[in-house]
């Protein structure tokens, strides 16, 4: 009997050379080699496609006409809610087809933010909650809670979980589905982990003047490099480090502060990196908080000059959290103090900056509330870009904002047009409100949603899918 767990039954030549029929549980189905082949030379339909005889295969007919379908036309069929999808994703590993199904059900034209509504929970081993997530563009997720991190496979039906040498990871990111770069703020270097194994690559240091230990405050990437913003163990100095994401080897070094008195502006880390494609650009971003009130910066850098671009000084209103959108050219803001979200386009920036002045380039998309006796509603709201939408969490609820198209975005003068965003609350009404939102984060067609004292991550994602 072949490997592949089949038996061969001899029948009537093909009336078609082109044309292979395959009996599937006793049904009859017919494709051409075209077809069969383009699951690749490693799957069994490629065998199938090869052989010169009809093949008898014991398997279920109705997820095979599924994955079929999924040969012929690229996309997944909307029967596929009606099936099981831990028994789709094993007969898709029986055939050689996993890694197609992976590329339909987390393709990112299937995000459709306002379908959004909460599906179904991943529970954590253990009693933290989460921390920081991880997403990766083969739709693996990886989540830091406590001292631990779980990983889901693509499908979030396999787990593992692996024990690390931090009390609680801060920063996480995914380098490939089964390597992680993760970082604490009171534990010294960057570890590249093997996810697989829970052990550790190597170990990536800031060798500071002070030669103090580096916490990390902040990680990023783009397609070629790995950043990290680090900080002195002793809290005196603070830098942005640039790697090549291949060999981890230092490219160079941007924003390297030494921190002398009071200059509250160099005291001040990045505690958020963000790659702007479309720009060439390293958005970081940190706040501090003094008996003044909430001060901080957003620096956006040319990694190859080492000089800052432009930059916004944030006085009147900090930012709770902070993002940019490549799709929509803009940075958006919640305010600390106002809870309000706010964005600048980033078509104009350079020519102002400081939230201070008068030319500020930050234009509110709420009702411009007033904070009563210096309350800081805005802590603690989180807001996030993905795609052409920009999600923005206050308290255990999520705001949806996206852009209206009103004719040119130019006046007759030449000059940018004030723009519009309309605000959706997402979700059924029993999925609004509860524990305050700690994390959003996005993978192709899900939002990921972590919550205060919950151990478990939430799944959103459209409800046509039914899974």
């Amino acid at each position: 009997m072949p490997s592949f767990a089949m038996q061969c039954l001899e029948t009537e030549p093909e009336l078609n050379g082109n044309v292979v029929t395959i009996n599937v549980g006793g049904q009859i189905f017919q494709s051409t080699k075209q077809t069969l082949t383009q699951a690749g030379s490693k799957s069994l339909l490629f065998q199938l496609a090869e052989t010169t005889s009809n093949r008898f295969v014991d398997r279920d007919p109705d997820y095979f006409s599924l994955l079929l379908s999924l040969l012929r036309t690229g996309t997944i069929s909307s029967k596929v809610k009606d099936f099981d999808l831990g028994d789709l994703i094993e007969e898709s590993r029986f055939y050689g087809l996993e890694s197609l199904l992976t590329s339909s059900l987390t393709n990112p034209s299937h995000f459709d933010a306002f379908a959004l509504q909460k599906s179904s929970m991943l529970p954590l081993n253990g009693r933290d909650s989460p921390s920081a997530i991880a997403t990766t563009p083969f739709g693996s997720l990886h989540v830091s809670h406590g001292s631990k991190i779980t990983s889901f496979d693509w499908s979030l039906t396999r787990k593992s979980t692996i024990l690390t040498q931090f009390t609680a990871v801060d920063s996480l990111l995914a380098i490939c589905p089964d390597v992680a770069a993760a970082g604490a703020t009171d534990f010294s270097g960057l570890q590249i982990l093997d996810l697989q194994n829970g052990s550790i690559k190597q170990v990536l240091n800031w060798e500071n003047v002070t030669r103090s230990g580096s916490t990390v405050q902040a990680i990023g990437s783009s397609g070629e490099f790995l950043f990290t913003s680090f900080e002195s163990s002793r809290r005196n100095s603070n830098s942005i480090l640039v790697y090549d994401m291949n060999t981890l080897n230092p490219v160079t070094e941007i924003g390297h502060n030494e921190i002398f008195g009071a200059d509250l502006d160099s005291a001040i880390p990045a505690t958020k990196l963000r790659w702007v494609s479309s720009y060439g650009l390293l958005m970081a971003s940190g706040s501090h908080s003094g008996l003044s009130g909430v001060s901080g910066n957003i620096k956006f850098w040319d990694i190859r000059s080492g000089n800052v671009v432009f930059e916004l000084k944030e006085k009147v209103d900090c930012f709770s959290d902070v993002c940019v959108s490549d799709n929509l050219n803009a940075i958006f803001k919640v305010g600390v103090n106002s809870g309000e979200v706010f964005y600048a386009d980033l078509r104009i920036l350079g020519s102002v900056n400081d939230d201070g002045n008068d030319n500020s380039p930050w234009i509110c998309l709420g009702d411009r509330r007033r904070v009563a006796n210096g309350k800081k509603v805005g802590s603690g709201c989180k807001i996030e870009s993905h795609g052409n939408r920009v999600f923005c969490s206050k308290g255990g609820e999520i705001e949806l904002w996206s852009e209206i198209v009103m004719g040119s975005a130019k006046s007759s003068e030449g000059r940018l047009k004030e723009r519009v965003f309309r605000k959706n609350l997402m979700g059924r009404v029993n999925d609004k409100g509860g524990l305050r939102i700690t994390n959003l984060s996005f993978d192709g067609n899900k939002m990921f949603v972590t919550r205060k004292d919950q151990q478990a991550v939430e799944i959103w994602q459209g409800s046509t899918r039914g899974f």
